[in-house]
């Protein structure tokens, strides 16, 4: 059973809607354990046991939040390296600052020793560069892109860890 934990902060509903959406996706994959949880109710034991670590966050001021900042600089009893990392974020508008708010997880979990994995446009469409971005939640074509996304990582991490 491949485990993935899908990790994020949400002040509001987006972030938390589109962790559910991705997770969704990946449950869909058979032998896909995927289960959300908020940075501030992380379970140590399932992110330890876990073969991929999915981290969303709303983008604030054209970053990821504080709160996910804070998380990853005191992350040290969290086992990260090795597993598969990638990264949503959720924007108010185009242009919000999701790309930078993606790269700074990226990096953060690049430190962390994490192998990244974006969903990958090579696959097509819908195309999907450094991670999935949701503008706002009820909008049906993104919350598919945001479930395609879930599949895709679901499928490599069990191309990777799958025995």
């Amino acid at each position: 059973m491949i485990k993935i934990a899908v990790l994020y902060y949400s002040r509001g509903k987006n972030t938390k809607e589109t962790a559910e959406v991705i997770a969704g996706g990946m449950n869909e994959t058979e032998d896909v354990e995927a289960r959300i949880m908020s940075i501030d109710e992380a379970d140590s034991v399932f992110i330890s046991e876990a073969h991929a670590v999915v981290f969303g966050t709303p983008t604030y001021y054209a970053n990821i939040s504080w709160q996910m900042k804070k998380w990853f600089d005191e992350s040290r009893n969290y086992k990260l390296e090795g597993k598969l990392g990638a990264a949503f974020v959720t924007e108010d508008y185009i242009g919000g600052g999701a790309d930078v708010a993606i790269q700074t997880l990226v990096s953060h979990m690049m430190v962390k020793g994490m192998l990244v994995y974006s969903g990958c446009s090579a696959l097509g469409h819908p195309y999907i560069h450094l991670g999935a971005v949701m503008i706002k939640s009820g909008d049906d074509s993104q919350k598919e892109r945001a479930k395609i996304f879930g599949q895709r990582i679901a499928k490599k991490a069990k191309d990777l860890f799958e025995k």
